[in-house]
């Protein structure tokens, strides 16, 4: 049994998330008629190309997406490392799954996005049901070098109010 403590400690770090609309694409799902482990990837890079990346006129888009993702910007941003954690199968489904996302931890280059992609937010349901857990550690490097570039004053700030707890991963080794 938990204190009320507890419970106001994880909602207030649940309203710390990016809640990110994805929509399904038919081909996303396999043999089997749910979300293939490749689609999986590819849903939690638009929800980080949607997140961070700046946009264009007209477009609307999160604080969080302070991130200029044009080839004359003289930087990138490479995958150092991803972990995906299944938890249920994702079903087709015409509304958007919620792809809740925060920051584990912002490094000097590196930032640790956490996700949990879970069913789609409506109010007819008390609860939701999460499908994955997922991690990726992101390095900010300069284009032309390959080496690393700091984290700028503006980025911490757009992105140090959704710093929360890593994910535990619970079949890890």
């Amino acid at each position: 049994m938990t204190d009320g403590g507890d419970a106001t400690v994880a909602a207030a770090a649940r309203d710390r998330r990016l809640h990110i609309p994805i929509h399904l694409r038919w081909g996303d799902l396999d043999a089997f008629n749910h979300v293939n482990n490749t689609s999986m990837l590819k849903l939690l890079e638009e929800a980080r190309v949607r997140a961070f990346w700046v946009p264009e006129p007209g477009e609307d888009a999160p604080s969080t997406a302070v991130l200029d993702s044009s080839i004359f910007s003289g930087m990138l941003t490479l995958i150092a490392r991803q972990e995906i954690e299944y938890l249920a199968p994702v079903p087709y489904q015409r509304h958007p799954l919620d792809v809740q996302m925060w920051f584990g931890k912002l490094g000097g280059s590196s930032i640790e996005v956490c996700y949990e992609v879970c069913s789609p937010l409506t109010t007819a349901e008390a609860s939701q049901t999460v499908y994955a857990r997922a991690t990726t550690v992101i390095v900010k490097v300069h284009a032309e070098s390959g080496r690393p570039m700091r984290l700028t004053t503006q980025e911490r700030e757009a992105w140090e109010p959704y710093l929360g707890e890593p994910i535990l991963y619970a079949h890890r080794r």
